[in-house]
């Protein structure tokens, strides 16, 4: 875990927003044939980031800018960050990689789509000396280093977070919209949420949702309703912001006006909103900021030999490769009460993105304001 405290954690993400979203970079296609293949000298380096898919805010409107940011930094703006996004694609996904191997990368980032799948890949890059860092999934194969969030630490403070809102109501029965089964976070947010949760509510119903999708979400909590009754669903354990507003569709498509508290994850906009209309109990904010940072400085680090000491504090296995350096990020449970000193003052969302037409009465009765 990693051991900074959560105010340098919040810290840092005010800090970096501040620069990183003020540049774009000058990230090309990996589908680019760019520069020339003499060896590297110094920090003149290509540094390839694969991102998983581009219908969550995150990956594009904070992860690849913060991370080529960070690179540039890093190099004096000598390195090239070459970008690609798999669109929810595992195949695809594998494609990109293999073309960051033909432009000879000096180092690769890979947010994997399928964790497994992907191995293949990264032996491949392996066997071309080219070092990988799993970003944010901890992806099999022969890795060379891994920064995400402490995710059984994000279940946690879902399931703490969903009983408070339960109000200690004896054995509620609370339905359980897990991630997609290729995300092996989705196991680790599955393990922490039930680690508070077992033995104090009924699971109605559990699924676990095909490639994260809302409408996929909305068809399950669609079947969790006939099988339970409308009025049978005390809460929803949503593992994201994504699948909670597919949950919260089908909840008023069936005619459920007093909603159930549903938990979230990521701080997506549409979740923020959802808080403040009280239609979504919480979210869980991490920090992409201090993630993205943190990916760039090991990336770079490892292109270039050197160790990775004074980056990773801690180690993480996955089934091939043990000990592999790590560094987690702490997250913080977002709700109604605590928006302004999470998400606005990081620059994550402003107040007008939040509080357009349809919310403003909402923003109004909890003081969110300008």
């Amino acid at each position: 875990m990693n051991t900074r405290m959560r105010r340098a954690a919040v810290a840092v993400a005010a800090t970096t927003m501040a620069v990183s979203l003020a540049a774009c970079g000058s990230a090309k296609e990996s589908g680019d044939k760019t520069g020339s293949d003499s060896a590297k000298k110094g920090d003149d380096l290509k540094i390839g980031l694969l991102l998983p898919e581009n219908a969550t805010a995150r990956y594009e409107k904070f992860d690849k800018p913060i991370i080529e940011k960070k690179v540039s930094e890093l190099t004096g703006g000598k390195a090239e960050v070459v970008y690609s996004n798999a669109r929810q694609d595992a195949t695809l996904q594998a494609q990109q990689v293999d073309t960051m191997i033909t432009n000879k990368v000096d180092a690769l980032i890979v947010d994997a789509v399928d964790s497994k799948a992907i191995e293949t890949s990264i032996k491949k890059a392996k066997d071309e000396g080219i070092p990988v860092v799993a970003f944010d999934r901890l992806a099999e194969g022969p890795i060379d280093a891994y920064t995400s969030f402490d995710n059984e630490e994000v279940g946690r403070v879902q399931g703490k977070a969903l009983l408070e809102a339960l109000d200690g109501k004896t054995k509620p029965t609370v339905v359980m919209m897990h991630g997609a089964i290729t995300d092996p976070n989705a196991a680790l947010f599955k393990k922490g949420a039930k680690s508070v949760l077992d033995g104090k509510v009924t699971y109605g119903k559990e699924y676990d949702t095909k490639e994260w999708k809302a409408e996929n979400a909305n068809a399950n909590m669609e079947g969790a309703i006939t099988a339970l009754g409308k009025d049978k669903i005390d809460g929803v354990y949503a593992a994201n912001d994504g699948l909670a507003g597919g949950s919260i569709q089908a909840l008023k498509s069936a005619g459920i006006s007093k909603l159930p508290p549903v938990t979230g994850q990521d701080a997506e906009l549409a979740g923020v909103q959802h808080i403040v209309a009280g239609e979504q109990y919480m979210s869980v904010y991490k920090s992409y900021p201090q993630e993205g940072i943190i990916a760039a400085e090991m990336a770079v680090a490892l292109a270039k030999g050197d160790a990775l000491d004074d980056i990773a504090t801690s180690k993480a296995d996955n089934s091939s490769t043990k000990g592999v350096p790590t560094v987690l990020v702490p997250v913080v449970s977002l709700t109604k009460d605590n928006i302004k000193e999470t998400i606005i003052k990081d620059g994550i969302w402003t107040i007008d993105e939040i509080c357009t037409a349809k919310y403003k009465k909402a923003c109004d009765a909890i003081d969110l304001k300008n």
